[in-house]
């Protein structure tokens, strides 16, 4: 029997299942197809991200930003810029990471299986019965608890009825390969409840992205919005983008991390960090032989997050109101910034608030 079934192996299953390895745990995790395929989420991070990696900065960077330009129009708008002297984002190879991530759980002595599909997932009094196929068929596996990591559909979610996240957005992704070194992102509070974004990506070229609430027709917005930048997309991809947690991200001998438990940014729909986050709770509070243990997860990583994503949602809803609005608000905070990408709780830090009076 495992200690632990890790489903996905995306960041947040990846960072669960090594830390869980390095823990002494016996954890196996399956990929659905190759790690970090197909593509479905943008490569724009804090420089945080490097401290869940080991020694793989020069693998993975593509450009380096210090600012965000941001238009309540499309291209050619007025735009207020944000930024700091110094860089406090970067773009990265988002494939590249998953697989390095899965690496280092494969070090760390998780056995890490991909083109393993799960397809059943029970639990009981002992544990979890956790059924997956892969090129040999179907196969089952008997462990003391399941983390569920596989993204906004979930299947171990939906095998165990946990409840549902606050809402699934549809976003869009696609790539002008033309190579871009601009130090600013670009952010067009255009698309209703949420915006559309370009993010220059070096020698890689030019992500554009947008995402929008569930009836409204993303290729359609995807498509005039490139058109209006006159960008050359040879490629795209698109998925779902979980905002809002559900109350109960755990059952009897279950839980769920990242997308799945909908640890996002409800304000970019960004995960990385915020799923990372929170398998670094789940393997530090979770023992798989006390299923009691699973609240001390549900309170620690709850706790480290939910004032940033409440304040996430207040941060979203200034998406919405009018453009006379947003625009005053802008101008009021706009220059040099003190907040953090992923951290908006930092709008009321020291280094904002010094930022905000030097240029009163």
């Amino acid at each position: 029997m495992y200690d632990v079934v890790v489903v996905g192996v995306g960041p947040a299953g990846a960072r669960y299942a090594r830390r869980a390895a390095q823990r002494g745990l016996d954890v196996i995790a399956f990929e659905q197809g190759e790690v970090g395929d197909p593509l479905a989420c943008s490569g724009h991070v804090s420089t945080d991200v490097w401290d869940y990696t080991e020694d793989a900065r020069g693998d993975l960077l593509q450009n380096e930003v210090s600012g965000a330009r941001f238009h309540t129009g499309g291209p050619g708008s007025e735009a207020h810029p944000f930024h700091k002297d110094e860089v406090i984002s970067n773009v990265i190879d988002r494939v590249g990471l998953d697989r390095h991530l899965a690496d280092l759980a494969r070090e760390a002595g998780a056995d890490v299986r991909e083109h393993h599909t799960v397809v059943g997932v029970t639990e009981d009094g002992d544990g979890v019965t956790v059924e997956a196929k892969g090129p040999d068929g179907v196969a089952t596996h008997r462990a003391r608890m399941v983390a569920g990591c596989d993204g906004p559909k979930s299947r171990v979610r939906r095998e165990l009825d946990l409840p549902e996240p606050g809402e699934l957005l549809h976003g869009v992704l696609g790539f002008d390969e033309t190579p871009d070194h601009g130090d600013f992102v670009d952010v067009h509070l255009t698309v209703p409840r949420f915006f559309a974004w370009r993010i220059p990506r070096g020698e890689a070229g030019v992500e554009y992205g947008l995402a929008v609430p569930p009836g409204d027709d993303a290729p359609a917005r995807f498509d005039e919005f490139t058109a209006a930048y006159d960008a050359a997309v040879s490629r795209r991809c698109s998925g779902l983008i979980p905002v809002g947690p559900p109350k109960r991200v755990t059952g009897s001998r279950s839980f769920l991390i990242g997308d799945a438990a909908a640890q996002t940014k409800p304000f970019t729909g960004g995960g990385i960090l915020y799923g990372m986050t929170a398998a670094d709770h789940a393997a530090r509070e979770i023992d798989p032989t006390e299923p009691a243990t699973l609240g001390d997860y549900e309170r620690a990583w709850r706790d480290d997050l939910r004032g940033d994503i409440r304040l996430g949602h207040a941060v979203r809803a200034g998406y919405s109101v009018p453009e006379p609005i947003q625009k005053a608000g802008m101008k009021l905070f706009e220059g040099e910034i003190g907040v953090h990408m992923d951290r908006p709780s930092t709008l009321f830090s020291r280094e904002q608030l010094a930022a905000l009076f030097s240029r009163s």
